[in-house]
């Protein structure tokens, strides 16, 4: 393995974190550990990936593991080991952060011809066509907007996530992109149950519908997940709020991620549908449909 030695800038290679794959042989209790982080991954098998932080919950829920950061720190740690010697699969877990922009580009002609028949015969209409109102579903967290984006795609509804982060930028951005839509937009928003979590959607809202009055555009916004009901109903896992947090704030908090994926579905899927008028859904995929028939129809000539 070659390093450029611009990139260390002067630190040492490091000698005590792993590289790469590793061979690792852990104790019986880190063992029993890992197969029960793979039954959490094989129950929400149809959710993959998973951020550690709801494989935590759900040891949590299901097997008594401990609630507490430091607990939650070493499972990472040992979660890193375990992918790296191939015990939980790599891909089975979301933790990046990277961003790619890579040029497209097409072997040859026949290369070309294939990916036309193949997009006829994945050709979509835009599912939302003829709604009142233009939805957008907007996840706090990042790596669950994967989970949301599966749901959310057979109804034609986005999916954004800023980390959390209070961009100005971003909320300038989204309300002037929507001032540019056809329709009024009505954002369903997930986050946090926490002070953190409530003021940064509160704040966001807030923002938003500022630039877009400015802009002359209709944006509101509805909270999706998590909510006070939520956590009675599910028995959410909680915690008291951080004791240096200071702002208004009441009851326990409960992170999102502390949902089953299969419930957070169930739940994303219920606030489109109670946004969605089914009839106008419905003609509209017929149509799609007949136009998917003769796409490929024209591709195949």
């Amino acid at each position: 393995m070659r390093i450029d030695e611009k990139i260390l800038g002067g630190a040492e290679r490091g000698r005590v974190r792993p590289r790469g794959f590793i061979e690792w042989h852990p104790q019986q209790k880190t063992l029993v550990l890992l197969e029960q982080v793979n039954a959490v991954l094989a129950e929400y098998r149809d959710h993959l990936p998973l951020t550690l932080r709801q494989v935590f919950y759900r040891l949590v829920g299901a097997y008594g593991f401990d609630k507490t950061e430091r607990a939650y720190k070493s499972l990472g740690e040992t979660l890193n080991l375990a992918r790296r010697a191939r015990m939980i699969d790599m891909d089975a877990i979301r933790d990046d952060g990277l961003t790619k922009l890579e040029p497209f580009a097409y072997l040859d002609p026949v290369h070309f011809k294939t990916m036309v028949l193949r997009g006829a015969e994945r050709y979509l209409r835009d599912r939302t066509e003829g709604q009142e109102r233009k939805l957008v579903l907007w996840c706090e967290a990042k790596g669950m907007v994967p989970q949301i984006e599966r749901v959310a795609e057979p109804w034609g509804v986005s999916v954004l996530s800023s980390g959390g982060f209070d961009s100005t930028t971003i909320k300038h951005d989204f309300a002037r992109e929507c001032a540019n839509a056809d329709r009024p937009v009505t954002v369903l928003h997930i986050g946090d149950h926490d002070p953190s979590g409530v003021h940064i959607a509160l704040n966001m809202a807030e923002d938003v519908e500022a630039f877009a009055e400015a802009y002359e555009a209709d944006v509101e916004f509805h909270r999706l997940a998590v909510t006070p009901e939520q956590v009675r109903r599910l028995r959410l896992p909680t915690a008291p709020p951080k004791e240096h947090d200071t702002r208004a704030f009441t009851g326990e908090t409960t992170q999102a991620e502390a949902i089953a994926p299969d419930e957070l579905a169930r739940i994303v899927e219920a606030g489109i549908c109670e946004q969605t008028d089914m009839e106008v859904f419905e003609a509209v995929k017929q149509e799609e449909a007949r136009e998917r028939r003769e796409l490929v129809k024209w591709s195949k000539r």
